[in-house]
This record gives C-alpha cells, structure tokens and sequence, in this order.
C-alpha cells in the first residue's frame, strides 16, 4: 500500500476529515514505499548516529510509528514524550503488536524481546529516520519554507500558483496537501516529520521539482522538520500568539529562527525577509553573512518595496520596486496586509529564478484563498467577509481593511479558543473595539474550556463606554444572525477567527460547522422571512 495511502482514503469524503485526523490519529501509520523491501534496522540507527545493541536480530524495518495503537509487524515504534502523554508508557504495547525494534531517550534495559535503541533526541531521531526511509524525497525537491504568525496559508498559495499551480508545484500547509497528482485535505500546518518525508515522496514520484510549504513553530521546536533540505526560508511577521506553547516572545523567535540558522540541521540557500516587522529586522541582522538574504517592506527601504498604495473594495493597486525597474502592479488581493503577502510571494519566486513580468502575469487569475477575508455573496445589499484572523494583530489589519473599504459601519462577530492562549484574548478584545463599530463576541472551538471563563478573559479589555456595541452570544449560528440583522446596505460583516475550517470542537466533541455555508443558510431563511414565503 503506498504510504497506507497515507490513511486518509477512508476519510476523504467526510465533511471533518481534518478534525478527525487532528483528534484521532495524532501520528499516521508510513507504510514503506512501493516497490521497496523496506529498509534494514542497521541502516536507520546509523543514520541517527545511535548504536545497534549487541546480541539483538537486524530485522527489515516496514514502516516508523508514533502510536502505539497502529503498530503492525516491522515497525520500528518510537516512544515520544507529548505534551499529554508518554511513549513511553505505550512500549510493551507496541512490541506486543508486533514492533521489532523500539526507539527512545530512556535506558529500556535488556529485558524486552527487540532492540531498543537509546537517543538523546527521539524526535530529531526520527526526522532523521524517516528522511532516510523515504530515500531523501527534498534531496531532488527544491523546498521553499514560509514561517510567520499571519499570512502563511495565502503566501504558499499565492506562491504556488505565480510559479506554475498545484500539477507542477507541491505544496503543504493548513487548507490542503498538494501532492502534484492529486490532493488531500490537510490535518495539521506542519505534519510530523514521518508523514512531511512521506508527502514530499508523493510530491517527488508525482514529477514535481518545486515545493512551497508552511513551517510552524510547533514544527521546529518539535523537529517535524529537521535535516531536511531547505532552498528558501521566508520570514512573514511574529505577532502574539502560542504564548500557551512557548511561554514568551522571545521563545517564540527563537523557534522560528531555527529555521534560518542552522538549528533546523542545516542552512538554506537564501533567505527572505519582510523588514516592516521588527523580529524581522532583528532576524536579517543575525543571518550568517553566507547566507543570500532578499528583503522586502511597504514604503521602505528593502530589495522590493510597494509605493503608492491605493486601497480599492475589488483590488489593490501599487507601484512595485525592485532590482528590475518600476512597475504598476494590479493586484485581487484586498488590503494593505495582502500588499506584503504579495510581495513576500514574488521576492521568493525571484529568488527561485521566476521571472518578475511572469508572475505578474499569473496574478490577475489568482484564486481567492478558502477562508482568507472570503466573500460570501447571497445577494444581500452590504458586504459579508470570512475569514481566519485568530490574532490581536491578524484582527487588527483585518479591521483595518474593511474600515478603508466601507462607507458604512463594520460589524464584527469573533471569539477565542478554548484550551489556548489565555493572554491573547484581552489583545484580541482590544484590536476588536478600536477595529470594529459594532462587535459580537461568540464561541471559537472553546474545547474543553468553559466558554464563559472564555468570555471573562475577554472582557478584561471593556471599558464602560465600549459595552454599548458589544454583545456576547455563546452560541455561534445566533451571533452570525444578529450580525446580519445588524448590516445595512453598505456596511460589512467581518466573521473571523476560523475561515476555512468546517467545524467547531466542544468539550471533546467535532460537530459541523461552516461560517461560509451557515451565513447562506441565515440570509437565505431571512430573504424567505422578507418576502412571506
């Protein structure tokens, strides 16, 4: 079976598939690639610089595993440590399913019936493990790395399709996997190093040779990719966000850097970075002196620059600057955030050898990107927007984009999530009541979290005057509703914080729920109210 299909077949056709996978399949089954006899025990521990035990068999190594409940016979199980379990625990398990040798930071002893192989570094060793056992698919694969809190989704995209589209380029990030041939719904921003070498081998068999792909912190603090070889690194921003996760700021940079210098197992060949954002400044200023850096910024000095913006409620215009010359770019992305994004895709694809009059070129039939600041039309006099700000400043720049392009109020509807960063939502509230004329506070994934201590947080940021237009409605579907009772015809509805995603997670349960789809079923009950029908 090739990459078990990456056990997703089953899942395609259900409206939640990346929920599911999310929750109930933290690590996925690798089966060996097709064709190959797999690959002996030897050959993976010296690639993790570790040592075989004397004594023990060197059995032939069909696939890596994480999970304990989907070990098969020949797996080499790795015991991780997580943030809510231990692998630990999980060992006599996995042997008993038929594990033939174990991977882990801990003495095991002599008293199981395999190898146990001792690391320092169990995820580092598997990131190694699995890049030999897929044959180093980013060895003929010209990778391109995008990190940063906001723009990651609508810079791969963009990037992808001003450099050819999803049959030639590969791409990985949280809407979807592009695997050149065909494409599966993403489950997580950066997958585990063992499913990121294996899509890359998809991609690699599908006949592709350029990747774009997003690289979160969790992925570079957690190694998903480490050792793996990067032509492009590019830095978007750092705002406040995963604080939960990495306790501070400078933490938070500090993960990202990785991937720039030399911490993620190697340096890329180029860098590129936006010189509006401050880490970014301090980034650039720290890069290896080998390293090729191109940078970019809105009305500054910087290797591209955007001038003369002017801010339109169908496109943007500015004028481009760059090594090349001058030239008036008309781009359908809205807002001043998207100038950046832009030109964060267009520094990289300079970078890669793409023409600049080429992707110009391609810009005009961009797509819109799914759940970023996405119209939804249903034939109402006033503008409705989703989209997947779930940050004070992602908020902020959103607000910002629909106050410059609406005559009338904007009406805002967001929340914050549950079992998540607790000092982003008083940030939040306060980049929603400077942002926003009329504001409804609503649910967002509160998990296991009590959505009125959700709530509470968020109140922190009101003051007397600001509780006027502000309402606070748990239940989404009703916040969605009172937001377009509010609109009138020329005003905008911003529905943030979840975009794309189709479903909304309570207290360990996935239910369905799509802002998109939900705001056409209310307008369209309402229309019917309208007209007595």
């Amino acid at each position: 079976m090739e990459i078990a299909e990456f056990q997703i077949s089953l899942l395609l056709n259900q409206p939640f598939a990346k929920a599911n996978l999310r929750r109930n399949m933290p690590a996925l089954r690798m089966e060996r690639p097709r064709g190959s006899k797999g690959h002996a025990l030897r050959e993976l521990v010296q690639c993790m610089d570790a040592k075989l035990p004397e004594g023990k068999t060197e059995p032939e190594i069909t696939c890596l595993i994480t999970d304990s409940r989907r070990v098969v016979p020949g797996a080499l199980f790795f015991a991780i440590g997580g943030l809510r379990t231990d692998g630990n625990y999980f060992i006599e398990e996995a042997v008993d399913r038929g594990a033939v040798a174990i991977v882990s930071e801990k003495d095991l002893g002599g008293h199981l019936p395999v190898a146990c192989i001792r690391v320092s570094d169990t995820r580092k060793a598997l990131a190694l493990a699995a890049r030999r056992f897929y044959n180093a698919p980013d060895a003929d694969l010209n990778i391109t790395g995008i990190t940063g809190t906001n723009g990651k989704t609508t810079v791969t995209m963009l990037l992808q399709h001003l450099m050819g589209g999803n049959s030639r380029v590969g791409m990985l990030g949280t809407v979807r996997y592009d695997l050149g041939n065909r494409t599966l719904p993403s489950f997580k921003t950066t997958p585990e190093s063992v499913d990121t070498f294996a899509l890359l081998d998809q991609i690699r068999k599908a006949g592709c040779t350029e990747v774009v792909m997003e690289v979160s912190s969790h992925g570079l603090d957690q190694k998903r990719v480490y050792g793996m070889s990067v032509q492009v690194a590019a830095f978007l921003n750092l705002t406040h966000d995963h604080i939960d996760y990495h306790q501070n700021m400078e933490a938070y940079f500090a993960s990202k850097q990785l991937l720039f210098d030399g911490g993620n197992g190697g340096l890329p060949e180029a860098a590129v970075i936006n010189l509006d954002c401050p880490y970014g400044q301090r980034l650039a200023a720290s890069l290896d002196p080998a390293l090729r850096c191109t940078t970019f910024a809105i009305g500054t000095t910087a290797d591209l620059t955007a001038h003369a913006l002017k801010l339109y409620p169908d496109r943007t215009e500015f004028d481009l600057v760059w090594h090349g010359g001058r030239t008036k770019v008309v781009s359908p992305l809205l807002g001043r955030y998207n100038v950046s994004n832009l030109l964060a895709a267009l520094a990289i694809g300079e970078v890669r050898g793409f023409e600049m009059e080429h992707m110009l070129g391609r810009l005009a039939d961009f797509p819109a990107v799914p759940g970023r600041m996405e119209q939804v039309v249903c034939g109402q006099d006033f503008t409705v927007l989703v989209d997947y700000a779930h940050t004070d400043d992602a908020l902020q720049h959103a607000c910002e984009m629909v106050r410059e392009l609406t005559p009338g109020k904007s009406i805002l509807v967001f929340g914050c999530g549950g079992d998540r960063d607790r000092s982003k939502r008083a940030p939040m509230m306060d980049a929603a009541i400077k942002g926003a004329d009329r504001i409804v506070v609503t649910s967002d994934n509160p998990r296991t979290e009590s959505q009125e201590q959700i709530f509470d947080d968020m109140r922190i940021a009101l003051g007397a005057a600001d509780a006027a237009r502000v309402q606070f409605i748990p239940d989404r579907k009703r916040a969605i509703s009172t937001a377009l009772d509010l609109a009138e015809a020329g005003d905008c509805v911003l529905v943030a914080g979840k975009g794309h995603e189709s479903y909304q997670e309570f207290d360990g349960s996935v239910i369905p729920f799509d802002d998109r789809q939900v705001i056409r079923e209310l307008w369209d009950l309402k229309s019917k109210d309208a007209t007595g029908k």
